[in-house]
């Protein structure tokens, strides 16, 4: 049944494919949250070293899907990407646009490392196919995370501890430095040997915990601001 018919028979309620379809926050922030649960059980202390290198690249190739997935809700949901001002040129780009599209390259750049992780048998496609896009991505994620400061600074204080959505952008800028020293530490020699493996996985597994942490604790206001919209878009009985 389409939109259109739907319409015809009195029913406001979308159909069933727009409610899969339709980008919402909770399902950007549910994507996050996979995605980090995934990165996380792969760079896991002790649980990493029992699933073995495959299984736990494994879980990053997946992960890093559901981060593009999320990462592209966020860059659809996040409004123009120019607004007007008072000052030479006439528009501004906005940092929340900003956030989103260095995060969703950065996302992209993921997938390319974590897919050549699985395959990538010498040390040269290790270094260019996989450390690179690795060590590129989280300069993304860097740079998304410092917009994302910048965009709440210019929509409310700098300083909101008792904000949940505030407390929610520190804790993905944390996320974004520990991808930042798990890539150094990824680093991959001459010889083919990580300079810090231990680093490496510290660090993406701290990152994921920040990234997951940073999608729940703003997932429940999601919800609830998603609940309240709807009842109000309900015709009275």
């Amino acid at each position: 049944m389409t939109d259109a018919t739907a319409g015809r028979s009195g029913s406001s309620a979308p159909t069933w494919s727009g409610r899969i379809l339709t980008p919402t926050p909770n399902k950007q922030c549910m994507g996050f949250m996979i995605g980090s649960a995934l990165f996380a059980a792969g760079s896991a202390p002790g649980l990493a070293g029992m699933m073995g290198a495959s299984a736990a690249n494994l879980c990053f190739f997946v992960g890093a899907w559901f981060f593009t997935f999320a990462a592209f809700i966020q860059l659809v949901t996040s409004g123009p990407v120019t607004v007007p001002v008072s000052y030479s040129p006439g528009t501004m780009v906005r940092a929340e646009w900003l956030a989103a599209a260095t995060q969703f390259v950065g996302t992209l750049l993921f997938n390319v490392s974590t897919g050549a992780a699985l395959q990538a048998h010498t040390i040269a496609a290790q270094k260019h196919l996989v450390w690179t896009p690795n060590a590129e991505g989280s300069v993304a994620f860097l740079i998304s995370g410092f917009f994302v400061l910048i965009a709440y600074t210019r929509s409310d204080r700098a300083w909101a501890p008792n904000r949940r959505d505030w407390w929610s952008g520190q804790i993905n800028m944390l996320g974004c430095v520990a991808f930042g020293v798990s890539a150094v530490g990824a680093y991959i020699t001459t010889s083919g040997v990580t300079v810090d493996a231990l680093l490496a996985n510290l660090g993406t597994f701290v990152g994921a915990l920040c990234f997951f942490i940073a999608s729940l604790i703003v997932y429940p206001v999601s919800a609830i601001d998603a609940n309240s919209k709807n009842r109000d878009q309900s015709p009275n009985p």
